[in-house]
């Protein structure tokens, strides 16, 4: 097979020590270096003296970054490929068979680099992602509360709407305290709360233990904790997400993203869809797009492929939302294909589409769109009326025939 790169190196990342495979040629090189910032900085320097084009790793977990900010720092073009494509022969399992493999493979131009973007929106995709994993463990710390008052036979959250609100947590505080009695209870509601005082007084009359009680206390202040560790970590994005302030409104015009879902998706993504050479190169890269699994002439699954988990599920999350919008052509498209693929098929579609939109919008500066809720409504006119007449029929009914002149 032809040669792509004169020299190339294969490098077989691990957390305490790396592999490299220099190759020149037909004649190649293997060496060991551990891991800490100076000894990357030798593998960098052993690169560069040989001259080498590019270099290549397996994306090891997070023990593939050490390796390319130091490589990137030191101007050595690196690039970092999917474990799954470049799997070796079975029976040569072994780290300097892995960073050989992996120099062939780049050698012959056999691998694809994944998406990895500069220094600064990386670490910008990590506060990000921590702020996401901050929130859904709040979640989950919110469910243990309810879990816990349901085990003291203590029914709040049939009453209220949220079971972290001010009157709520009011109500928490005094039963872990002296409890609930018809003396101190208007004092703790506030709003419409207090017309249903007897119904808070009779589902929270419960068992609470003293370790119950301290299970409660201890349960909600690591709920405030985690809000004030949210709330720090938002003035950390806000502060770095100035320059993407244009771009965060003209995101918030596509109905389902709001602020904080508009700051993950363009952490994730960025502002240069230079990356990316269509819509459908990222709407793949993200987990969106249909896959193909295709023998024989015949299609036997479209169910979508692993991508990049945070922007996926951000996307869902506000396709349950646009599709509840009137008006819109996600609405729309919702319905449509709600009926024919189901609920979680045609959410995965408007995701699908809100990514295309943004896309367009980043790639060529352009305003969001909505085409409307009867989009579909202007093609095939005819044909959808004599289909929805033939539905009447076949229930019976009948066109009403008037009556002559």
């Amino acid at each position: 097979m032809e040669a792509v790169y004169e020299r190339c190196c294969g490098i077989d990342v691990h957390k305490k020590v790396i592999v490299s495979c220099l190759r020149i040629g037909r004649k190649q090189e293997t060496r060991e270096f551990g891991t800490s910032t100076s000894e990357l900085r030798e593998l960098a320097n052993w690169l560069q003296e040989n001259d080498c084009q590019i270099a290549a790793m397996e994306s090891t977990g997070s023990y593939w970054k050490p390796v390319y900010n130091v490589l990137e720092v030191l101007g050595q073009e690196v690039i970092v490929v999917n474990a799954h494509h470049i799997r070796n022969v079975p029976g040569r399992k072994t780290d300097v068979k892995d960073a050989e493999w992996i120099a062939q493979l780049l050698q012959c131009g056999l691998l694809k680099a994944s998406y990895i973007p500069n220094r600064d929106q990386r670490e910008l995709r990590e506060i990000a992602r921590y702020r996401k994993s901050l929130v859904e463990e709040r979640a989950r710390e919110i469910n243990r509360l309810e879990k816990t008052l349901q085990g003291a036979n203590i029914k709040l959250s049939s009453v209220v709407s949220e079971i972290t609100g001010k009157s709520s947590r009011n109500i928490i505080k005094a039963l872990v305290g002296e409890g609930i009695n018809e003396e101190n209870v208007d004092a703790l509601l506030f709003g419409s709360l207090r017309e249903k005082r007897n119904d808070i007084l009779k589902y929270c009359d419960g068992y609470l233990s003293l370790l119950q009680r301290k299970l409660l206390r201890a349960i909600v202040d690591h709920i405030d904790d985690m809000t004030r560790r949210i709330a720090d970590v938002d003035n950390m994005i806000n502060g770095q997400m100035r320059e993407y302030e244009e771009a965060i409104k003209r995101l918030e015009e596509i109905p389902g993203i709001a602020r904080r879902s508009a700051q993950v998706i363009l952490a994730e993504i960025g502002t240069d869809m230079s990356r990316f050479p269509t819509a459908g190169h990222l709407a793949a890269w993200s987990g969106l797009a249909p896959g193909n699994n295709e023998s024989a002439g015949k299609r036997k699954s479209g169910r979508t492929r692993k991508g990049n988990i945070t922007l996926k599920t951000t996307l869902i999350q506000s396709a349950k939302t646009a599709k509840a919008k009137k008006g819109s052509f996600f609405k729309a498209q919702f319905d449509r294909l709600a009926v024919k693929r189901g609920k979680n098929r045609a959410v995965v579609a408007v995701a699908h589409s809100m990514l295309i939109a943004i896309y367009n919008m980043l790639a060529h500066n352009v305003p969001f769109c909505d085409l409307g809720e009867d989009y579909y409504n202007q093609f095939n006119t005819e044909k959808k009326i004599n289909h929805y007449l033939k539905k009447l029929k076949n229930l019976g009914w009948q066109l009403p025939i008037a009556a002559p002149a």
